[in-house]
């Protein structure tokens, strides 16, 4: 019986650069011979599996303390439900399928292997993200056919399924091109250099303590990612991968020398979700759905590199000095990624224009507060935080522009791999390679060298370098959906357990210090006549009802394989933290 293999056609729609139509009729229907015979129907095959990569997503950090919103209530997870279960043996069997049958075909050698190596690296990212979720999982590299194969299919160890990860990612980068250059008709497809960059951050997760709870900084494993991540940092920069000039610029400047690798997006073809999300709603479609906490405030630096309150920095402030003046002299990554009450913000185009957040004051999609003398209730006080996102927003679209949001979504930049290989060198002992990458990243973001040249970096020892490379990846990568992942591997989930969250209500207030009456105020900020020092702050939770406590248990670090699952194959074990029989870590 002819096998016929099912695809949705998202060829142009994923690969931008791809200028040829297919002359077919039923385009979801073909049979192995006719799609590992034509050059343009392989690469369609292909260009459907590259979803997987995903796309720009305004909530990716709603998991930590950077945004709004209780992510994690008590039970969320369960054996039972659906909940961070990955299971993607479908997307396996469609890779496995091309990895046999481009052999089979009729292609030229250099085809197939490019074809060959963009599939191993793909089941390799599948595996990855299995592993990371559950630990070892059944690590199948044929087709299965659900009437002739086993598929009762134990889990390989945790182990064995790192060594196969690399081995397809070795495997894959010696079939790839090292280089795609942006200018290629290729660009947006998996090179050499993304496989080499994403190999080095597979063997930093497998030397990380959520692998390794009994060894988490002594083990065996940092001395191996150390030197894949040294050489997938050396050869990158070699290459002339870089940090781009002005962080502002990462994604918005398409093709920059910091993209590693990138998902493409190109209207009206493909556009994406992010400015309709990150937008107040006065400017958008609706509210907006990520906004970022008070918490995650300050946890940004002042310009010399050191925390407000840190006695030894140049601009310390008491927390209440702090609240009434948080904007002032903070690190440029604050500015460039994040909107407050009174800061200029030319969104739609509006030269001059001024966001407001002040309850009477703003925008009813905009406002966050619960001043009496507004003389109405805001309805976003369970959403909003008095805080939007600016990073990665096209500022120039307007307000009915803002679906049609297309910049190509960054999935690896090269201060990912720089602040990886940092990470294992200070792990290694290597303090000063690790002190270089973040001098070279802070000095990127605009932050005073200060008098030693460390950029207000006072790391002596392991541990405190640890906690700085650990503090500047939660700057360098907000809202890019870091942060949880990176608090799990290293477990320090507990810095999220118990955790509440606050945003700040603004008030407009006349010289004197006095509240100003509301319609003064409206008045003037319909002129964008207030600034930030028109303002007095004060705290609130969020959200105001609901849960309002973050629960993330120790058993997180591992998440359960899902009952049915279970069911459905005797020969699977549950991971030993949700009461199974089966060690999920390298121990």
């Amino acid at each position: 019986m002819k096998k016929i293999i099912y695809i949705t056609l998202l060829f142009a729609a994923i690969c931008a650069s791809c200028k040829k139509v297919l002359d077919i009729e039923d385009i979801n229907n073909y049979s192995p011979e006719q799609v590992w015979n034509d050059e343009n129907l392989a690469n369609a095959y292909m260009a459907n599996l590259y979803t997987m990569f995903g796309n720009w997503s305004p909530g990716l950090e709603q998991k930590s303390e950077q945004l709004a919103g209780i992510y994690f209530y008590a039970d969320r997870i369960t054996v039972s439900n659906g909940e961070f279960k990955l299971w993607n043996y479908s997307r396996i069997r469609l890779i496995n399928q091309a990895i046999v049958d481009i052999g089979e075909g009729g292609l030229s050698q250099d085809v197939k292997d490019n074809i060959t190596g963009q599939a191993l690296f793909m089941r390799a990212y599948t595996y990855f993200e299995m592993v990371m979720y559950h630990g070892g999982v059944p690590y199948i590299t044929k087709p299965q056919d659900r009437y002739e194969d086993d598929l009762f299919v134990a889990r390989n160890t945790t182990k064995e399924c790192f060594d196969l990860i690399v081995k397809d990612l070795d495997d894959a980068i010696a079939k790839l091109p090292q280089h795609i250059e942006p200018s290629a008709p290729d660009y947006g497809k998996i090179d050499g250099n993304f496989a080499l960059a994403f190999k080095a951050k597979v063997l930093l997760y497998k030397a990380s303590p959520q692998f390794n709870p009994s060894t988490p900084w002594n083990n065996a494993y940092w001395a191996d990612a150390y030197t894949v991540n040294k050489k997938a940092y050396d050869d990158l920069k070699a290459q002339g991968y870089a940090l781009a000039d002005d962080y502002s610029n990462i994604a918005l400047v398409e093709k920059g020398p910091e993209v590693v690798f990138s998902v493409i997006n190109a209207y009206p073809n493909k556009s994406t979700e992010w400015d309709n999300g990150v937008r107040p709603g006065s400017e958008s479609r609706g509210p907006a759905n990520s906004c970022p906490t008070w918490e995650f405030v300050k946890a940004f630096p002042m310009k010399d590199g050191k925390l407000y309150n840190d006695p030894a920095g140049a601009y310390y402030k008491t927390d209440a000095e702090f609240l009434q003046s948080y904007w002032l002299n903070r690190d440029p990554r604050f500015d460039k990624s994040i909107v407050w009450n009174g800061k200029e913000y030319p969104v739609s185009g509006k030269a001059g224009k001024r966001q407001y957040t002040a309850l009477g004051v703003a925008h009813e999609l905009d406002d966050f507060g619960i001043n009496p003398a507004a003389g109405l209730n805001s309805s976003n006080l369970n959403r909003y935080t008095g805080f939007f996102i600016l990073k990665n927003s096209l500022l120039k679209l307007a307000q009915a522009e803002v679906q049609q949001y297309d910049v190509d979504f960054v999935l690896m930049r090269f201060a990912e791999v720089m602040l990886n290989y940092a990470e294992t060198a200070n792990e290694t002992g290597k303090l000063a390679e690790a002190l270089d990458i973040l001098r070279q990243i802070r000095q990127r973001a605009g932050i005073e060298p200060g008098a030693d040249g460390n950029y207000g970096i006072v790391a002596p020892t392991r541990e405190t370098m640890r906690e700085a490379i650990i503090a500047e990846r939660n700057i360098e990568f907000c809202f890019e959906g870091h942060r949880f992942w990176d608090l799990r591997r290293l477990r320090m989930l507990n810095r999220l357990d118990g955790l509440t969250k606050h945003g700040v209500e603004s008030i407009a207030i006349l010289p004197n210090g006095n509240e100003m009456p509301i319609g003064e105020a409206r008045t003037k900020a319909d002129a964008y006549e207030l600034t930030e020092t028109n303002f007095k702050y004060s705290l609130l939770q969020v959200p105001r009802s609901g849960v309002q406590v973050t629960s993330v248990p120790e058993k997180y670090y591992f998440f359960p394989i899902q009952s049915d699952i279970l069911d459905r194959n005797h020969n699977l074990e549950q991971n030993s933290n949700w009461g199974g029989t089966f060690n999920p870590a390298l121990e």
